[in-house]
């Protein structure tokens, strides 16, 4: 058994716990807090209630590198470069599943993030952890920079389209929706229920932070820049995330081979299913599992739409982190991740 340690007592940590209670190989020994210091973690989260007997400690770097093998750290931005670099050094495996090593650019970290990154020389070292797109570079990855949920779900259907040149690298539109879970579970007015039930509404228009890190790997896998717009979307629902993406075909390319292409890329794909012609993505069917809708619309026109439905909470955080490490510790990647739905 792997002895897993936590860092952070989020809606992602819980998520993680969740999962790893059907783990053949994983064991969580320590998740640590701010907040609740002391606590049983199934006081914070009863569905966990004689599944996980876990207390919150608060976070010590040394306990956590005497007492795991491995570490999921579910932060803040800002917060994990210091424990990774720590780790690091340590050889003790590590996925980040927030912000601090997705861009490659110090400056844009910076920018959108407002702080000063604390370890720039360590970006070229982080791998993006979308398995299905770089499964070899995961393998041997001391730690994983773990994407952005919106990033997930725009990226992959971009991808095999991108790089097969089908599609045209500019005036790409991503419209995606999300449900409040992934704000995180911190109280906040834009989060209260009468905020967001029985509404929809837009928000970081042209300045969410996630909109450089899709740029940054649609430009990787279209060998160039690309330009497109990301704007997401507050809808009242606890989890999932549908993204609606609009592009260009390039002349010549028959309108038919966008679905096949995505059909053909993502065909041995275990958690990615390329919904039958004609059926579009849902948010529930997805809902508490690992897996990745996905389907496409094209016309003679030269229009292309993409489709993909995801859970924010599993494959657009602890699930996809939990096949990252499985990956970097030579599991088999569904391992923990067969029959995680839960229903709405």
């Amino acid at each position: 058994m792997y002895r897993i340690g936590i860092v952070g007592d989020g809606y992602t940590a819980a998520e993680l716990l969740r999962l790893m209670v059907g783990h053949e190989r994983f064991e969580a020994v320590y998740i640590s807090s701010t907040e609740n210091i002391g606590r049983p973690i199934s006081e914070l989260y009863p569905e966990l209630y004689g599944r996980i007997n876990l207390i919150c400690e608060a976070t010590d770097i040394h306990t956590i590198k005497q007492r795991c093998d491995a570490v999921f750290l579910a932060l803040p931005h800002g917060l994990s470069v210091p424990m990774v670099r720590e780790l690091v050094a340590a050889g003790i495996p590590c996925v980040d599943l927030g912000a601090d090593f997705r861009l490659r650019d110090a400056r844009l970290y910076e920018q959108y993030y407002g702080l000063r990154h604390e370890a720039p020389e360590m970006l070229p070292q982080a791998v993006y952890g979308i398995p299905e797109l770089h499964r070899e570079e995961i393998k041997k990855a001391p730690f994983v920079a773990n994407p952005g949920c919106f990033p997930t779900a725009a990226i992959v259907p971009l991808t095999p389209l991108l790089q097969r040149g089908l599609i045209e690298p500019g005036g790409i539109i991503i419209d995606a929706k999300s449900g409040v879970s992934g704000a995180g579970r911190g109280l906040r007015t834009s989060s209260l229920f009468c905020e967001v039930h029985e509404g929809t509404h837009p928000y970081g228009v042209g300045t969410h932070r996630h909109g450089p890190e899709i740029a940054q790997e649609l430009s990787r896998a279209a060998g160039t820049g690309v330009d497109m717009v990301f704007t997401p979307h507050l809808v009242p629902m606890n989890r999932g995330i549908l993204s609606t993406i609009y592009c260009r075909i390039k002349p010549g390319v028959d309108p038919v081979q966008i679905r096949q292409v995505m059909v053909e890329a993502y065909a041995e794909e275990y958690f990615f299913q390329v919904l039958p012609q004609g059926i579009m993505p849902h948010t529930k069917w997805v809902y508490g599992s690992n897996e990745l809708h996905l389907n496409a619309y094209a016309d003679q026109n030269g229009h292309a739409i993409l489709f993909c439905a995801i859970d924010n909470l599993c494959r657009g955080a602890s699930g996809q982190a939990i096949q990252n490490m499985n990956l970097m510790l030579g599991l088999d990647e569904t391992m923990g991740l067969n029959g995680t739905g839960v229903h709405p």
